[in-house]
């Protein structure tokens, strides 16, 4: 039975008894618990919230959930040793979590070919107060360009796994605790010869990583757990999405959370309840106002995934949202035992309507936590709490000792709240032994900065293309290249993100649009041009090496495909591959070429009819390789065996051969190359791979890292000169 208010009750309807049973079985398998008051799919958002009176229930409500705690711990044989273990115990003081792409610029410096740690830690800690864990990722969007698995890619970055080792490290002398990850869905690609659990325990203790993050997990198998602490590393797992199985809460001592309900009530974290020291890391990647995910973690004493760069898409912190966590952040981390304290109590009686707050109780002090659902400030008396003799309070929200007015035995307390704000209380009792005054002080001058004051407007980064210089001028294509002749062409592409939805800031953006965005149109009068009739192959290449004396600073990788420094017998008319952007310019500088603008390519193989293929608008599978489904690539063909597939200006090899480097743009924290032409390799078993853009209208987005990382088995690239 639930006794909230419909919304056809009579104001002056009888006040609900004192005693009100509540059912929480249905719960087991939602990630939120229903609050007081409201029934399960009563339409709470829309009509009726006002009357709804959490306090009136709270009592009951949580004594009934007590129940319903100790009989599902029993029901799971629940046992607590992994959260008291000493060396995991780190993951209840993790409170504010970031995924980070290795991609970004603040994180690896691709001038020099460092890890910059420290940079990407200073940048945190003055836009929000720094982060106290850090997921490394390195696998999607890009896996599956190639048959390289989730492993090989680790393997791949600059300096292999002793370089990440140092990375690690880096992080680790900042206090900072490093997650690696792994996902099921990689069955496509290369098979590893072993468990995903074997395989990413040996980089966790090669490295020294101290958790890994399950992606796609609804509970990281405890094969992982084993694996790692057979290693001597024992590890945290912490599986992206909520744990769906109760018994996993015994080995997953930490979570991600997702999708809080934003009613007027805030939710209770239902792991959170049913383990108070299992620390779950709330993430909504692609929310632009925070404010709602802050207040609910502030009021579960739970902490954050301050996660901005999203697959290479800068979703930053607003400075108003920066802010807030980073006072939240603060208050954790000078009280980190209290928001996992065994004895929790959530929706405390407020004095104020729309204001809700947490107990969470410790060893001669207790902290509450306060959030303000209202749009408008509330101030005046807040919370009355029971008093004992010597007790002080403390507002830790603004920073000052308060004054209670005293009403019998409780402590009536008055603060201000301001409009969808925060605040905290600090009951300290006599002869705790707690030095306040320096982070009061801290904390008082902070509050001078009201965050109403401060901006809640969200801006996409604007991104640069990297400029190509302009060719010398010739007038007759050179041999083995096409002229393309000028004319009118609408250029008409979008990109092929798997995720971003056509969000403002996704895909690229061209130097006439005011912003990055996934599909993208203009008519432009182009000037004639000469083009490679087919990608450059490998002896083309190897002529390159032998000439010039060309190696990169960077090796690894360069041209893996190729035995004792040459083309492997038989391949010399293969398109050359495992080349990076670098590697490819490189070649084109030493031809008297450049690479093609993506707009130029596009012309090229589309001609000035917008046709969706260059040989027409129908598919046709003798125009290209067949492709490869299995989970090791084969070789391409040769370039000009599929002379059907040439353009209206007699271009080969455009579509499902090799992917073709074009275009580079970057932002303040993403370098990224613009591929066309898709590959004949498309690996199974998972829509996560990097997507196939055998379409003229399409093209994929490849981030950049390093040319260790960038170079890949089906990735080559055709050049341009300019005519006269």
């Amino acid at each position: 039975m639930n006794d909230s208010p419909s919304s056809s009750e009579p104001d002056d309807a009888p006040r609900r008894p004192a005693k009100t049973e509540y059912k929480f079985s249905h719960v087991t398998t939602q990630r939120y618990l229903p609050t007081p008051g409201k029934a399960p799919g009563w339409p709470f958002a829309e009509i009726g919230h006002w009357k709804v009176d959490p306090n009136a229930s709270a009592d009951d409500w949580i004594a009934e959930l007590r129940d319903w705690r100790r009989e599902h711990l029993t029901r799971i044989g629940y046992d607590d040793a992994n959260y008291r273990r000493p060396e995991l115990q780190w993951a209840q003081r993790n409170f504010v979590h970031a995924q980070m792409m290795v991609e970004d610029r603040f994180f690896h410096d691709p001038d020099s070919g460092r890890y910059t740690v420290d940079r990407y830690l200073d940048d945190l800690e003055a836009r929000f107060g720094g982060i106290d864990s850090v997921l490394i990722w390195y696998v999607y969007p890009n896996i599956g360009i190639d048959d390289r698995n989730q492993f090989d890619l680790a393997a791949d970055l600059p300096g292999g796994l002793e370089g990440l080792k140092g990375a690690v490290d880096d992080f680790h002398r900042r206090g900072v605790r490093v997650f690696l990850p792994t996902m099921p869905w990689d069955n496509g690609t290369r098979e590893q010869g072993e468990a995903d659990w074997q395989a990413i325990a040996k980089i966790v203790a090669a490295v020294g990583a101290d958790g890994i993050n399950g992606d796609t997990y609804n509970g990281v198998p405890r094969a992982f757990f084993d694996a790692c602490d057979a290693l001597g590393r024992p590890a945290v797992l912490q599986p992206e999405s909520t744990i769906s199985a109760e018994e996993q809460l015994v080995w997953n001592v930490q979570s991600w959370g997702k999708k809080a309900p934003n009613e007027a009530v805030p939710p209770v974290a239902k792991f959170k309840w049913l383990e108070p020291r299992h620390m779950i890391n709330y993430e909504n990647r692609w929310g632009r106002d925070r404010n709602h995910d802050l207040q609910y973690c502030f009021f579960n004493g739970i902490g954050y995934n301050a996660w901005e760069n999203i697959w290479g898409l800068w979703n930053q912190f607003v400075p108003r949202d920066a802010e807030s966590l980073r006072r939240i952040a603060a208050i954790y981390r000078r009280f980190p035992t209290l928001p996992t304290s065994r004895e929790w109590r959530p929706y405390e009686k407020t004095l104020q309507r729309g204001v809700f707050a947490s107990r969470f109780p410790g060893q001669g002090t207790t902290l509450w936590t306060v959030v303000n659902r209202n749009e408008y400030a509330v101030e005046g008396e807040q919370l009355a709490l029971p008093q004992a003799a010597g007790r002080r309070w403390f507002d830790l929200w603004n920073g000052v000792e308060l004054e209670p007015r005293f009403d019998g035995g409780r402590a009536v307390l008055d603060f201000a709240l301001e409009p969808r704000g925060f605040g905290a209380v600090l009951a300290l009792d006599e002869g705790a032994n707690e030095a306040l005054d320096d982070f009061l002080a801290a904390m008082r001058e902070r509050a001078k900065t009201p965050l109403q004051s401060l901006s809640s407007a969200w801006h996409s980064l604007p991104q640069t293309l990297v400029e190509i210089a302009p060719t010398a001028p010739v007038a007759a294509a050179p041999d083995g290249m096409v002229t393309v002749p000028a004319g009118e062409f609408e250029f008409v592409v979008g990109g092929v993100e798997v995720e971003g939805q056509t969000w403002e800031g996704n895909d690229v953006q061209y130097p006439w649009e005011p912003n990055a965005r996934r599909f993208h149109r203009k008519r432009m009068s182009m000037r004639a041009f000469h083009i490679d009739r087919h990608p450059v192959t490998n002896a083309e290449y190897r002529a390159f090496l032998d000439a010039s004396g060309y190696r990169p600073r960077d090796a690894h990788n360069f041209l893996r495909h190729w035995r004792d420094g040459a083309p492997v017998p038989g391949s010399e008319r293969q398109p050359v591959r495992w080349v990076s952007l670098e590697d490819a310019r490189a070649y084109a500088a030493w031809a008297g070429k450049r690479l093609p603008r993506e707009w130029e390519w596009q012309y090229a193989a589309q001609g000035g009819d917008g046709r969706a293929y260059p040989w027409g608008d129908a598919w046709n599978d003798g125009a290209v390789p067949a492709p490869c489904y299995e989970r090791i690539a084969s070789p391409p063909d040769d370039v000009g065996s599929h002379p059907q597939g040439a353009s209206p200006f007699g271009v080969e090899d455009l579509v499902g051969h090799v992917w073709q480097w074009t275009d580079e743009y970057l932002d303040a924290h993403t370098r990224a190359a613009v591929l066309r032409g898709g590959s004949h390799y498309r690996p199974q078993t998972s829509h996560w791979y990097f997507p196939q853009a055998l379409r003229l209208d399409e093209h994929g987005k490849y981030l950049l890292m390093a040319p260790c990382k960038d170079r890949s088995g089906c990735v080559g690239f055709r050049c341009v000169v300019d005519a006269a």
